[in-house]
């Protein structure tokens, strides 16, 4: 079994994150060392936040003020209001032509349904989680990209409304993604500001994608430095060599 603490650190270190990564679990049986939310919330995607502070367990009523979560999320036991609250839900936002029933038919839904939704610091994981969570700036993100084209053999998806389709999205393609948020999201998340992208790493690959983003994170620093020195030099009216500010690397 992989080490999540250590991959945890790891991943901190090599991005610079301000905010811990957080695994996702679709299980049928509430594992033993969870709680379910102290509160209500808004949206299903509110628990990406909060795992990021505390192993929580989820089922569908937790998520009853988010009918479109619980359809992505193929939540069984949903609460007999759900249909109604997303027949309403995809028919005023019709209305507003943002989304057209074609597009409600294309979104990803999690291939299985599931009883529990466990939300946890990734350091806390005892087994792979379905996906990964990573609250990530542009210059994060850069990094990201690189390595996972690297390990998926293609650039990774960016994906937009709504949010929650991401989990879906990356696990039933195992593939990993990136989500820009919704404005339901960034309504609700704190953590998701304007700078902010989400990303969802598949938890099959975690390892792999670890080393990936180290090997590219080194990479950048490196490249950086070397494009800051051309850029000083060359504003000086020097014109370097590709091998002189190499060597000034040292």
């Amino acid at each position: 079994m992989s080490d999540y603490s250590a991959l945890a650190a790891r991943l901190t270190t090599a991005l610079n994150l301000t905010t811990a990564p957080v695994a996702v679990s679709f299980l049928d049986d509430a594992p033993g060392d969870t709680t379910g939310p102290d509160s209500t919330v808004a949206a299903g995607c509110k628990f990406w936040e909060l795992g990021a502070t505390r192993k929580l367990t989820t089922r569908a009523n937790d998520h009853r003020l988010c009918a479109i979560g619980i359809h992505t999320h193929n939540l069984a036991d949903a609460p007999a209001t759900q249909g109604g609250d997303l027949g309403a839900t995809l028919a005023a936002m019709q209305g507003l032509d943002y989304v057209r029933p074609e597009e409600v038919e294309a979104l990803p839904v999690m291939d299985h349904a599931s009883r529990c939704v466990v939300y946890a610091p990734l350091a806390e994981s005892q087994e792979e989680p379905a996906t990964v969570l990573l609250f990530a700036h542009a210059d994060q993100g850069l990094v990201i990209t690189e390595a996972l084209a690297r390990i998926d053999d293609d650039v990774p998806a960016t994906m937009g409304r709504p949010a929650c389709a991401l989990i879906p999205q990356v696990v039933n393609s195992a593939r990993s993604a990136s989500s820009l948020g919704c404005c339901g999201a960034r309504a609700y998340l704190d953590v998701l500001d304007e700078g902010t992208t989400i990303w969802a790493l598949h938890g099959g690959k975690l390892e792999r994608y670890v080393e990936a983003i180290e090997t590219f994170a080194r990479a950048n620093d490196t490249l950086r430095q070397f494009h800051d020195l051309r850029r000083a030099d060359i504003a000086e009216g020097k014109t370097p060599s590709v091998e002189e500010s190499l060597a000034r690397l040292g």
